[in-house]
Order: structure tokens, then C-alpha cells, then sequence
């Protein structure tokens, strides 16, 4: 069969959280459930990196507009993320051109990326930080169940990736007039904070 499914639904994985993914394949092929795995993401480095970085990023990912700046540094981390890890899966499966398979995995993880970082400050808007905490934990348990599902059923397992992604798309259209309102005070209110500047005046000597 084509690694092409699990090639979409890990790069969809991982514009959600790139970590977990390379943590949960990793594991998954190191504990011998799965040979899907590449050896390159079972080393014992790579497993401790990933999970130290998904302790971390499990920790951000809950705080209100920590969230979002989180977001913004991994804009480009996720999609190479994906792009790599999809590589790596074609690589071992030999069935899809690794070249054509990083560009599923990085186009997929940076959409689904775009529609969590854009879920995010929509979220944020809210002065409550519970709706923050149970929208993470949503998709840590999503990305995780849906790549143990991808695993064994990749097909079916890229079908729900693709349904999620669509209604993410759906959410973010939806939401944009609130996510454009949010930046655009985020925006005043930082030129307010900047010092106003004297008409090309120097100071009064006193």
C-alpha cells in the first residue's frame, strides 16, 4: 500500500504539535508495535529531544497568548517538521518519492498549522484561560490517536485527518472577523505604547 496516507495524515499531525509526532512514531516503532517506523526517528537522542520539547510545548500551548507567540516560532518548525518526517516515511516505505512525499508532509503540517494558530487567537480573545487548556488537550489527544489509528489504518486515519482539516479551514473563515479585530487592537495597542516622537524638534536645553 502507499505510504501516501500516512504520509498526509502525520504531516497533518504535525502542524498541530511536530513534537509529539516525532515523539509517538518514535516510540511506536522503538517498543517493536509497528515496522512502519524509519530508524531515524527511533534513536534514543531523537526520542529524548522530542519528548523534552513536548513537555514543553504541552506547557506553552495552555497558556493564553503564550500560545500564540508559541505559534508564530514554530510557523516554520512544523511544516520542515513534517516535511522531514514524511521524507523519512517514504524513504522507509520506498512506495512515494521522498521528494514528493516532504512536500505533502510541509504543505499539510503548514495548513493545519495556519488553522491552529488562527483557532488560537481567536480563543484568546476570551479572558478565561479554561478554553485555552481543554482546546490543547483536545489536539494532544487527537494527534496522538490519530497517529497510533494511522499506523494500522492509514487510510482511514487520513480520511478523519482531511475531514479535521477542512473543518479547521471552515472555523478559521468563521472566526476571521474576530482573529482581524483581535490583531488589529493587539496592533493599537502597541503604537500606544511607543514613546511619541517630537516633530523633528530637539528637546528644550534647561
Amino acid at each position: 500500500m502507499s505510504v501516501l496516507p500516512l504520509v498526509f495524515t502525520s504531516g497533518w499531525a504535525s502542524g498541530i504539535n511536530a513534537y509529539a509526532v516525532v515523539l509517538l512514531f518514535g516510540l511506536l516503532g522503538a517498543t517493536g508495535v509497528t515496522e512502519e517506523v524509519p530508524a531515524a526517528l527511533q534513536r534514543p537522542d531523537v526520542l529524548i529531544v522530542a519528548g523534552v520539547l513536548f513537555v514543553a510545548e504541552a506547557v506553552a500551548d495552555k497558556v493564553p497568548y503564550v500560545d500564540s507567540v508559541w505559534d508564530a516560532v514554530h510557523t516554520v518548525i512544523r511544516p520542515v517538521s513534517g516535511g522531514v518526517v514524511a521524507a523519512l516515511l517514504a524513504g522507509h516505505n520506498g512506495s512515494l518519492p521522498e521528494l514528493a512525499a516532504g512536500a505533502v508532509g510541509g504543505s499539510t503540517a503548514l495548513l493545519s498549522h495556519l488553522v491552529k494558530a488562527g483557532t488560537r487567537i481567536a480563543v484568546n480573545t476570551s479572558p478565561e484561560p479554561a478554553s485555552n487548556i481543554v482546546l490543547s488537550l483536545a489536539e494532544d489527544l487527537g494527534v496522538a490517536g490519530l497517529i497510533a489509528f494511522a499506523v494500522f489504518h492509514p487510510v482511514a486515519a487520513a480520511v478523519i485527518a482531511g475531514t479535521l482539516l477542512a473543518a479547521g479551514i471552515a472555523v478559521v473563515v468563521f472566526l476571521w472577523s474576530r482573529i482581524r479585530r483581535f490583531l488589529q487592537r493587539r496592533r493599537q495597542r502597541r503604537a500606544e505604547k511607543r514613546p511619541a516622537a517630537v516633530d523633528g524638534a530637539a528637546p528644550p536645553v534647561t
